[in-house]
């Protein structure tokens, strides 16, 4: 008789789609399996590839008795969110990823260490950091200089946290007059001078006060991130972060491995309006940046006509960097517009399959009050 591995999930997996997710990462190593326990547990043959589980595994709590890696690494969490550990939780962007979706996603596509992940949509830098953990080349496009710059301060911050360290009391307490000479440096507390200005401007909170507690909280996320990687031995994969339009990717054809991106939702989430006060206190001018955000740009129903034309050049794009037989994720919902819902998702998948991908499934995403727009998404994913 052969050999049975137990697997179980995470306690804080609660969602349906959490369990489906779960199910298809698993797969994606071994596809003889079992499910007990009203879902909470999983059978497999062994095959040897058990260190392989243990390491890259994103919804499961055990393999075989023993914790996952990511188990632990959802340990070092200074926030009191379970999904905001290491670096994850750095400004209080909407709309963001779980990190263990984006993790499980990358073992449903089958990404391997030193392949490369691209995120069009990079956002607040969920998907590049969840590859730069497992080991992935990650590559990041935003043409919000805001999104940049917060996944710069995520991947890049761990390199320089000494140097971080150091220049404390110059930011923090005005006691060194020599400011920094690396970018990462003045990055990370460009990021902690942002989320103040977020504190202020949403919670009312006093601005020199959230500085320095933000900074401080920021520092010892990045220190767990450094003293997670010497401990459970990461094998950190690079990144490059690009302030760019998806539009015109500026990638050569068939580069990437793999897609896995959430592009704006059309009408459902102004992202400048959102974080208007991070842009102006990057100096940036609202209504001329706006001109440039898809989804943004436009009013009423030309709105949707230009969102439709942009995201049609968006997929065109993607489809052109990915490389043949692999596959692109994109995580999209329907929107309500004068009271009517615009089918965004078949939209999506009619645009795909006309320009050569093939849908290999779309899976639905219960999601909660999201700005009162929302009740669901999709994982959709599609083959080259």
């Amino acid at each position: 008789m052969a050999n049975i591995k137990k697997l179980k999930l995470l306690n804080n997996i609660q969602f349906i789609y959490e369990i489906a997710l779960a199910r298809l990462e698993l797969q994606s190593f071994n596809p003889d399996l079992k499910v007990t326990n009203d879902f909470r547990e999983f059978e497999i043959k062994d095959d040897g590839n058990f260190n392989e589980l243990k390491r890259r595994l994103a919804y499961f709590k055990t393999v075989n008795g023993e914790y996952s890696d990511y188990y632990y690494l959802q340990e070092y969490n200074q926030t009191k969110s379970v999904n905001q550990f290491l670096t994850h939780w750095i400004y209080p962007y909407k709309g963001k990823f779980h990190p263990q979706m984006i993790r499980a996603l990358m073992n449903v596509i089958k990404i391997k260490e030193g392949e490369t992940l691209l995120d069009p949509f990079v956002g607040s830098g969920t998907a590049v950091l969840e590859a730069q953990i497992l080991g992935v080349t990650g590559i990041g496009i935003d043409i919000s200089p805001l999104c940049v710059l917060i996944s710069k301060v995520k991947t890049e911050s761990v390199d320089v946290i000494d140097e971080i360290k150091k220049y404390k009391d110059y930011y923090l307490f005005k006691k060194n007059s020599k400011e920094p000479s690396d970018e990462r440096v003045k990055n990370f507390y460009k990021v902690a001078e942002m989320m103040a200005h977020s504190d202020q401007s949403r919670r009312g909170r006093n601005f020199d006060s959230s500085f320095v507690n933000d900074a401080l909280k920021m520092i010892a996320s990045v220190e767990d991130y450094s003293n997670a990687i010497k401990k459970h031995n990461l094998k950190i994969g690079k990144t490059k972060i690009l302030e760019d339009d998806i539009r015109k990717i500026p990638l050569k054809d068939e580069s990437v491995d793999g897609i896995i991106t959430s592009p704006p939702y059309s009408i459902a989430l102004n992202y400048v309006a959102n974080d208007a006060h991070s842009l102006k206190a990057l100096g940036y001018d609202l209504d001329k940046i706006k001109e440039d955000f898809i989804g943004v740009r436009g009013t009423g129903l030309n709105k949707f006509e230009l969102y439709d034309k942009d995201m049609e050049k968006a997929y065109s794009e993607m489809y052109r960097v990915l490389k043949k037989d692999k596959y692109c994720v994109v995580i999209i919902g329907n929107v309500t517009f004068q009271g009517q819902e615009i089918n965004t998702t078949q939209n999506v998948i009619d645009y795909c399959e006309k320009i050569g991908f093939r849908t290999i499934k779309k899976m639905e995403k219960i999601i909660y009050g999201l700005y009162n727009v929302m009740q669901k998404e999709y994982i959709l994913i599609f083959q080259k």
